[in-house]
């Protein structure tokens, strides 16, 4: 499925709300693939401002961690269906404009490939709310384009570029997820009846650290637990059902 091409313009303060003005072009581009005609866009809800209400439907475009929802999203799943939006680039393109910005210095394919898996790194702040009757969590597998420009204050290890802006390309596919089995249903058949957070990191192809994250997830959410260690690692199993 292919999305819009995220606009490079900045709204203005007649055009747009408070909300609007911090808003990167992916996190734009992908409010613009959710609306619907008649939908409203920056609507004060519950005292807090939804990305888009659509009906009783509230839907949350977050591109980082959760985190900064901890507090918003309860209140809001208290009273209203919520369809939470989470990127993650399957393919990335680094791109670096020239020294006034009107062009592209160089565009290339980063090494680096992103899977669904990685929504682990974001679901980590909020593992509990995932099962909530009245949250849907969308994860938009992309193809992106992140902007990078000159940062004296980086070092030399670190290429002395930083990120400003991620653009996006394509939606080539979308994960709807309603609880965390279906996230654990994914990775079942690839483990044993134990596993540690190395197996985890094998099934998902992912770093220790994302594994970890994962197996944490898993056992707020009930669906694992210890049973033992090998070693420093912790042994985990799939927990009984009731």
């Amino acid at each position: 499925m292919t999305g819009p091409t995220a606009s490079t313009e900045t709204p203005t303060a007649t055009a747009a709300g408070i909300g609007e003005l911090n808003e990167r072009s992916l996190h734009r581009a992908l409010k613009a693939h959710y609306a619907t005609p008649g939908s409203l866009t920056e609507h004060t809800i519950d005292g807090y401002v939804a990305d888009i209400v659509i009906g009783d439907r509230l839907i949350e475009i977050h591109t980082g961690i959760f985190w900064p929802l901890k507090r918003k999203l309860p209140r809001l799943l208290e009273r209203h269906p919520v369809t939470l939006v989470h990127p993650i680039a399957r393919d990335r393109y680094l791109v670096k404009p020239t020294a006034d910005g009107k062009g592209v210095m160089s565009r290339r394919m980063s090494p680096k490939h992103g899977s669904v898996f990685a929504i682990f790194g974001a679901l980590a702040s909020i593992p509990t709310l995932l099962g909530h009757s009245n949250l849907t969590l969308e994860i938009v597998m992309t193809v992106e384009e992140e902007v990078r420009v000159p940062d004296e204050r980086r070092n030399r290890r670190r290429g002395g570029w930083t990120a400003v802006d991620r653009r996006l390309v394509e939606i080539v596919a979308i994960h709807r997820i309603e609880n965390m089995a279906d996230l654990f249903a994914m990775l079942d058949a690839k483990l044993g009846a134990e596993f540690t957070t190395a197996d985890l990191a094998d099934a998902m192809r992912s770093t220790r650290r994302l594994a970890q994250q994962a197996a944490f997830c898993f056992r707020q959410a009930g669906l694992s637990e210890v049973c033992g260690k090998n070693g420093n690692a912790l042994v985990y199993r799939r927990s009984p059902i009731e």
